[in-house]
């Protein structure tokens, strides 16, 4: 595990913020931390960045006690907290020279990262003319100067049109598949964290109320046969009768239990010989967002 915490505890005053959190974050993974807004996730953040002090639990990076190793962890991380810091009157490239004599890094690796995240053409344009799109992967960018091992990032598709979002959910992915590195990153856009994520935490009133990968998610809601036919009612009546189990019935739709192909087949085999029309049948399954919605719900 690249991060693992142990019974994490921060209160704002007498206030629970994060409460008795036990993340796990495996090696070159991408890991979504979900959770609505309030749930403690920006104060989580903060914590395995060390910008706020742990008051109760443990944490560990890489293996190591973050409080002890403190330095040598950070020197290994890249972030991106909500909004990338750029300095408007620089240009791309500009930003990133600077950031690596801070760093001390090899200016040589500026180009690169300029090419990492298709900024190149607009390297010597000023920062604030940058869209926003453009601005979060200069912050990229500069997050991924120093080449961490570990890439943290808040709300890194905040405020960006769909082709922005793309961008960056493709460029994510290519850090994994290609670079090997890991990215934790929290987002309120649940269908961008479904199509890039390969693990997923959710956290709500600070507590961790799921923890797995996307397939175990999945798993908590089994799929379903969702039927759209004509005159529901009658149906649904007619299903059960001939010992279908029946979920649920809408305006538009039945559900049944998913069992096996042959069992979608003949249940449109004998609604079609009672004379019923059937506009609609197959299997489907929760997306990530109503299964977030159930599991918050309910926590």
């Amino acid at each position: 595990m690249v991060i693992q915490t142990s019974n994490l505890n921060f209160y704002f005053g007498k206030q629970p913020v994060v409460k008795s959190l036990s993340l796990q974050v495996p090696e070159q993974s991408i890991f979504g931390f979900l959770g609505p807004n309030g749930a403690g996730k920006t104060t989580t953040i903060k914590l395995l960045l060390s910008l706020l002090k742990i008051q109760e639990g443990s944490i560990s990076i890489f293996g190591q006690e973050l409080q002890r190793n403190r330095l040598s962890i950070l020197s290994q991380i890249g972030s991106l907290i909500e909004q990338p810091a750029i300095y408007g009157h620089l240009t791309g490239r500009e930003n990133l020279i600077n950031r690596a004599k801070l760093l001390q890094v090899p200016v040589s690796r500026v180009d690169d990262m300029l090419t990492l995240v298709h900024l190149k053409d607009a390297a010597h344009k000023k920062a604030s003319n940058y869209s926003l799109g453009m601005k979060q992967r200069l912050g990229i960018a500069l997050a991924m100067l120093a080449d961490p091992k570990l890439l943290i990032l808040d709300e890194p598709t905040n405020g960006l049109d769909p082709n922005g979002i793309i961008e960056i959910r493709e460029l994510l992915v290519k850090l994994v598949k290609d670079q090997g590195k890991t990215v934790f990153v929290s987002s309120h856009l649940l269908a961008e964290i479904e199509r890039m994520a390969t693990h997923v935490g959710i956290i709500n009133h600070g507590a961790m109320v799921f923890q797995g990968s996307i397939q175990d998610l999945e798993s908590i809601s089994p799929p379903m046969i969702q039927v759209e036919t004509d005159q529901i009612a009658n149906a649904a009546n007619f299903l059960k009768s001939a010992g279908h189990e029946v979920n649920n019935v809408t305006d538009t739709y039945i559900t049944l239990p998913y069992t096996s192909k042959d069992a979608v087949a003949a249940i449109n085999a004998r609604l079609h010989n009672q004379g019923h029309k059937i506009y609609s049948i197959g299997k489907v399954q929760k997306d990530l967002e109503q299964l977030f919605l159930n599991i918050t719900k309910n926590a």
